[in-house]
């Protein structure tokens, strides 16, 4: 049973269709634009969209760590790459919208945005983050950065917290999705502090028996 999941995970078919999939919410966001479903307020309901698909695939991303523990799962890191590139992907749509729809690339509207209202702070904290990441992504970033590549790539936790708190402090009103999303990128970012104490734990020991 391991074996045989091992294999369909490897698969190069796979990978394709995983990659295909990930591609379909901004199709679909294109069609529904270009058949004007999207609502009269349209610049909002496709930042909408494109915000919960940010956050889906930052928490799918995050969630590669834990499933490698599942036996038969290990390789499904060879997935993480691409679906964090997905979430940058999303995000620059998501903020494009913004800059060339929503203000219109009115500088003083923004400035008046990331001074004043908080939402749209951790919104830009959790773009900004993501831009490094998508930059050093490739084999040969992972080669000159060395140990450090995986120091830097840690920013997805401050880009997944972020980026929950913009969805969740943006609502008028109590909002379950914003709720949902903050709630799993908490124990997500629990679970990876967990692991980090454990890991902690037998050098503090060591230590111990030393002095």
């Amino acid at each position: 049973m391991k074996q045989a999941l091992k294999i369909i995970l490897m698969s190069r078919w796979l990978k394709a269709a995983v990659f295909i999939a990930c591609l379909v919410p901004a199709v679909r966001l294109y069609w529904r634009y270009e058949h004007h479903t999207l609502g009269i307020n349209w610049v909002e309901a496709a930042q909408r969209w494109t915000g919960d698909w940010i956050l889906r695939f930052l928490i799918i991303t995050l969630c590669i760590t834990p499933l490698r523990k599942v036996p038969g799962l290990n390789p499904v890191i060879r997935y993480r790459r691409m679906l964090g590139l997905f979430a940058f992907f999303y995000a620059l749509i998501h903020f494009s919208i913004y800059l060339f729809y929503d203000k219109q690339l009115d500088w003083l509207d923004m400035r008046d945005d990331f001074t004043i209202r908080r939402f749209y702070i951790f919104g830009l904290i959790a773009f900004l983050s993501l831009i490094p990441l998508a930059i050093t992504s490739t084999k040969g970033w992972i080669r000159r950065l060395g140990p450090r590549w995986q120091t830097l790539h840690r920013l997805v936790y401050l880009a997944a917290a972020s980026g929950a708190f913009h969805y969740y402090l943006q609502g008028k009103s109590f909002v379950f999705r914003a709720f949902v999303y903050c709630v799993i990128v908490a124990l997500l970012l629990l679970y990876r502090v967990v692991m980090w104490l454990r890991k902690l734990r037998p050098v503090a020991g060591q230590m111990a028996v030393r002095s």
